[in-house]
């Protein structure tokens, strides 16, 4: 089972920030990835669709006949 939970690392303690449900000394694997930065966030999502128009039909259709060749290898 897995399960996301957002945490904050304060004074050598990873500290759960919302309720948990696991029982005392249970033992749990933990993947640590830290939250992309604010500027970071609003930067991605700023540059979203600004593809848009430059990409012309014949490039879409390379791009699908490309995944049509990979598909029949892969079932091949």
């Amino acid at each position: 089972m897995s399960t996301i939970l957002k945490a904050r690392y304060s004074e050598g303690i990873i500290k759960p920030l919302e309720p948990v449900w696991f029982e005392e000394g249970k033992e749990l694997v933990v993947t640590i990835e830290e939250e992309a930065s604010r500027g970071a966030k609003q930067r991605f999502e700023q540059s979203a669709g600004s593809w848009r128009g430059l990409i012309d039909e014949g490039f879409l259709d390379e791009i699908y006949i490309a995944r049509m060749l990979s598909q029949k290898e892969i079932t091949i």
